[in-house]
């Protein structure tokens, strides 16, 4: 089948496509995006996270025949012609970034956690992230990461909300 949809604002078109294939075997084998990560295949960690609809779901559990017709954002696609996203940057800035395995769903599911609530507190920040499993980190970085973040987010003109791109 021949899947066309809009990935990171981008028109695409795939031939040959089995419908029971994954979004994130299309992401990463068929589109030549590897952000997003394949670890477990079973939607339990996370490192496979991108926007469907402007929803936040693991790619690994997304069948390539429901995304006709839809809008994708993965980790590439929160970049633009500036730079990195303050996320992404603020993940880098703090260290929370060891092995890479985690951190394209983690940088991701932080991003939609800030577009929500422009100052999470530290609870919610552990909720927002706990479907993400990372086995290098132990965390307290990645709490850093996305605090930085959220300051950085709330002294931009457009604010949390604004930056996705």
């Amino acid at each position: 089948m021949r899947i066309t949809t809009t990935v990171n604002g981008a028109r695409r078109e795939v031939d040959d496509v089995w419908e029971g294939e994954s979004l994130l075997y299309v992401l990463r084998e068929r589109m030549g995006l590897p952000g997003s990560k394949n670890a477990c295949e079973q939607g339990e960690c996370g490192s496979c996270t991108v926007y469907l609809d402007g929803i936040l779901v693991c790619s690994c559990l997304v069948a390539a025949g429901q995304v006709c017709d839809r809008d994708i954002v993965t980790v590439e696609g929160l970049s633009d012609q500036q730079g990195l996203h303050p996320v992404q940057q603020a993940f880098i800035d703090c260290g929370a970034v060891q092995c890479g395995f985690c951190t394209p769903g983690l940088v991701v599911t932080a991003h939609g956690l800030l577009a929500r609530t422009e100052h999470p507190t530290d609870p919610e920040i552990r909720e927002a992230l706990a479907g993400n499993l990372c086995r290098c980190t132990g965390y307290e970085k990645i709490l850093d990461a996305v605090r930085l973040a959220a300051d950085r987010l709330a002294d931009t003109p457009a604010g949390s909300a604004g930056r996705l791109r």
